[in-house]
């Protein structure tokens, strides 16, 4: 079973009263997250905390919203951000994303999600996993993700999503119909040669050719360990590669 903490190099994720623990996909996004420019990030569906923490230490002047519908993980995620060295730009809400639509008035520069993807397979029988993974109406579905997101978004702004191959194309299609285009993809691959695991998308208002580009997470080998790109993209969050 998971820890009920991970420990990173400048902050720590209490996570065992969350659905949803440390990921890889997680820490990638966090750490692949183009943040040039930004000076208000929001982070849809938090869970832990742990997106709104990474983007925190990588960028030391940016304002941190994160929105989180689960009240339990929500009082972690804020406890979390409590204990970390940048508690003073990091607020955590409690509620839907909706909800958390309907009150702001101030757009942001960047937004990021991990949204939920499983949107066709069974769910899980713990409620809060279930609801964490699976895109659904009365979660998060990929209409009010690409909708919130189509509202909050500055004129030049950006919105990173993580997804599998087949998922975002579906997301493409929705945002498209909000007016969101891709602009960049990070293809992540397990291992050399095999087939794409997630996409990492960023999506801009204008129409643009897509600039890809690729991260293998480990080495070729059976037994091989990390890649060099991704201890390289890691190497200021994980305490060991």
């Amino acid at each position: 079973m998971p820890n009920d903490y991970f420990q990173f190099q400048q902050f720590r994720i209490e996570q065992g009263r969350c659905a949803m623990k440390v990921s890889t996909d997680a820490c990638v996004l966090g750490a692949a997250t183009d943040l040039a420019g930004a000076t208000r990030l929001l982070d849809i569906g938090t869970g832990t905390g742990l997106m709104a923490l990474m983007a925190a230490q990588r960028h030391p002047t940016a304002a941190i919203e994160a929105v989180e519908l689960d009240e339990v993980a929500a009082a972690q995620a804020a406890a979390n951000v409590a204990a970390s060295p940048w508690a003073a730009r990091i607020r955590v809400h409690a509620q839907s994303l909706a909800d958390y639509v309907a009150t702001q008035f101030v757009p942001f520069s960047h937004i990021s999600c991990n949204p939920p993807f499983f949107q066709q397979s069974l769910r899980s029988p713990d409620a809060a996993r279930s609801t964490a993974r699976h895109a659904a109406a009365d979660s998060l579905s990929f209409e009010a993700l690409a909708a919130a997101s189509a509202a909050l978004l500055l004129p030049y702004g950006l919105l990173t999503v993580l997804l599998p191959p087949l998922e975002m194309r579906a997301f493409e299609e929705t945002a498209a119909r909000r007016g969101l285009h891709p602009a960049t993809r990070l293809v992540v691959r397990h291992r050399p040669g095999h087939r794409p695991l997630r996409h990492i998308t960023g999506f801009r208002r204008t129409p643009q050719p897509v600039r890809e580009s690729e991260l293998i997470l480990h080495a070729a080998g059976k037994d091989a360990g990390y890649s060099a790109d991704f201890k390289q993209l890691l190497a200021g969050f994980y305490l060991a590669l």
